[in-house]
């Protein structure tokens, strides 16, 4: 099922998440509707509080689901390394239509377990590298934008209000 998108500015995206204590059923649903979603969005990631519930859960597909291989399912994820800057332009699902540079992590390696309680650790550069601490900022209910500073912060911010009181966001 396609969950509803959180947009930037709604409570529940800028929380913190909790960890996954059972791998149930209602687990494995989340999984499969934050996949559907992610691939119809269409997005290379999704985090759990992208669609309103506060668990540690993310979702990766650099290929888009073009690659049965490449989707990445981490639950309860930690950091075990991070090196490195690059800096790319970035977007969001949550902030559809906006995109600003954002620093990041050249390499990344993060250790959570897969949906079935498997411990695995993955380690990424680049565009995955990036990919990770998008979706784990998300998990601490921070979104691209916070992370931006002075005018390309604030211009985001404004014409998000203005859509928002036009009642388009």
């Amino acid at each position: 099922m396609i969950r509803p998108i959180l947009r930037y500015g709604e409570r529940d995206l800028h929380r913190a998440s909790s960890e996954v204590a059972v791998f149930d059923e209602q687990l494995q649903g989340l999984v499969d509707d934050m996949v559907e979603t992610m691939y119809a969005a269409p997005g290379i990631g999704l985090a759990a509080t992208q669609v309103g519930v506060p668990l540690r859960v993310f979702v990766i597909d650099l290929s888009v689901g073009r690659d049965p291989e490449g989707l990445i399912t981490m639950v309860n994820p930690v950091w075990i390394e991070r090196e490195g800057v690059q800096l790319e332009e970035e977007g969001c699902l949550s902030a559809p239509g906006f995109s600003a540079t954002v620093v990041r992590p050249s390499r990344a390696v993060v250790r959570g377990l897969d949906r079935a309680g498997r411990e695995r650790t993955i380690e990424g550069t680049n565009l995955l590298a990036r990919a990770f601490q998008h979706e784990m900022d998300h998990l601490e209910g921070t979104v691209f934008i916070d992370r931006l500073r002075g005018i390309k912060r604030d211009l985001i911010v404004r014409r998000i209000q203005k859509l928002k009181r036009g009642g388009r966001w």
